[in-house]
């Protein structure tokens, strides 16, 4: 059975690059428009790895991380930013917040599949 992979950002070309990257190298992917949209579809599904971008409206990145982290059910799963923020004030919220790891946009669509692997197989 393919590996579940939810994506959250607000922009939809986004998306719909991460998607088509992960869908062709045999990933089910989810999509969510916001922090919000994502942790209510974090809630419906079950995921193996989730992707979140920081800025967005209506909940942000870290906010939806540690959202994500106080359910059994994500408390140990595979977490990715994947932002434009690259500072190292901004990474070290996201590790304290349980994050995973951190990718910078605009991404290497092979950088991308190289980390999933590594995180999920």
């Amino acid at each position: 059975m393919a590996k579940t992979i939810l994506t959250v950002d607000d922009s939809a070309s986004i998306r719909q690059m991460v998607s088509f990257t992960l869908k062709d190298a045999g990933y089910q992917v989810t999509e969510a428009v916001d922090g919000l949209d994502g942790l209510d579809k974090a809630k419906a599904g079950r995921f193996n790895l989730i992707f979140t971008d920081q800025n967005m409206p209506r909940m942000d990145g870290l906010t939806l991380i540690k959202q994500l982290r106080g359910l059994a059910p994500y408390a140990a799963i595979p977490i990715l930013m994947l932002t434009t923020e690259s500072s190292d004030a901004m990474k070290n919220q996201g590790r304290a917040a349980g994050a995973t790891g951190w990718l910078v946009k605009p991404f290497d669509p092979q950088k991308l599949l190289e980390v999933v692997r590594k995180v999920i197989g």
